[in-house]
């Protein structure tokens, strides 16, 4: 089984999100935990990709049309770690 570590930004974000996002922000956990990065991919709705400039080494999955989970995966771990959920604002901080 796969493990989730949410960043502390994560969990003001959280609270600031509509629920219908929470709620498949909850279901993206679940597949996640259960099939890792290779049940996302087969999922065509969640859009994974690789993200590229600052944000290079990390990768992003569709909530909704305008809400992103970004994420990295951590493989040896079995450890994503996710670092921010937003509205299509990529800009690191």
């Amino acid at each position: 089984m796969w493990r989730i570590e949410e960043h502390r930004r994560v969990d003001k974000q959280i609270d600031a999100i509509p629920t219908d996002i929470l709620k498949r922000y909850e279901k993206w956990k679940d597949i996640t935990v259960i099939s890792g990065p290779t049940g996302l991919r087969l999922i065509k709705g969640v859009h994974d990709e690789a993200l590229v400039g600052k944000w290079k080494g990390y990768r992003s999955s569709r909530l909704g049309l305008q809400y992103r989970v970004v994420y990295r995966v951590v493989p040896d771990e079995q450890l994503f770690q996710v670092a921010s959920i937003t509205a299509r604002d990529y800009r690191r901080s």
